[in-house]
């Protein structure tokens, strides 16, 4: 019964992990995007979205959706080993 339970929390929490950064990434590019519509500061938002593709071309050898993806499964690891600890040290716990 309990492998049962790690197991669907081990696959809840991956999912959460997975998909929590692409959306803050999504949506500060987006944010971004819009807000390149007020002319003031169409400049710094080409600059910072600019910065934010290079950064993730980094970990997606020059490919930035490929960098998102590197990241969001690194996160969803560390979710996991996260939710796997909290699982252990419970057990340990409880008895």
């Amino acid at each position: 019964m309990r492998s049962k339970e790690l197991l669907q929390s081990l696959i809840v929490t991956s999912m959460l992990s997975f998909m929590a950064p692409l959306f803050f990434l999504g949506l500060a590019v987006a944010g971004l995007s819009l807000s390149a519509y007020i002319p003031i500061l169409t400049g710094m938002n080409q600059l910072l979205i600019e910065q934010i593709l290079k950064f993730l071309g980094v970990f997606g050898n020059g490919s930035a959706v490929e960098g998102s993806l590197v990241i969001a499964i690194a996160c969803s690891l560390v979710g996991m080993l996260f939710d796997a600890y909290n699982f252990y040290y419970r057990s340990l716990r409880n008895g």
